[in-house]
């Protein structure tokens, strides 16, 4: 049994989806929109636009998703989706992407005790996000255990 991560949107969350799988490499499985609803009474509230479910497989991890109904929507905390670019090249290049008009930046980028590379913010779409590249520190810790 694997957890999945199921993120909330505001109205947004194709865009946001698509800008994840785009930054990171992921593919996009499965789009159900409210048009998609056998129904008007299977609809959430908000429109024919909305994403009830939405599926991203980004490695052997899937990120699942959905735009929240009109006035149900809550600002996420409390978590983090955290990612480890493998490179500090990496890093910079999904920071840029991910953080470009951040709500927040709780932790700019920089050098920690544990990674070359660390940041936490939280994207113009809600999504708090913790970027880690361990680099050379990781060897490290490995070395010493």
């Amino acid at each position: 049994m694997e957890p999945t991560i199921y993120l909330c949107f505001n109205g947004n969350c194709l865009e946001a989806m698509t800008h994840y799988a785009e930054t990171l490499g992921g593919e996009i499985t499965y789009v159900l929109r409210n048009a998609d609803a056998p129904g008007a009474e299977n609809r959430m509230p908000g429109g024919d636009d909305l994403v009830m479910n939405m599926a991203m497989k980004l490695g052997a991890a899937t990120i699942m998703a959905s735009d929240v109904p009109d006035g149900m929507y809550d600002t996420p905390k409390g978590f983090a989706v955290s990612i480890a670019p493998p490179s500090r090249a990496e890093f910079d290049r999904i920071f840029e992407a991910l953080a470009k008009d951040a709500k927040s930046m709780g932790m700019p980028p920089g050098e920690t005790f544990w990674a070359e590379r660390f940041a936490m913010f939280t994207d113009r779409f809600g999504t708090p996000w913790m970027l880690n590249h361990a680099g050379a520190k990781e060897a490290g810790r490995e070395a010493s255990q």
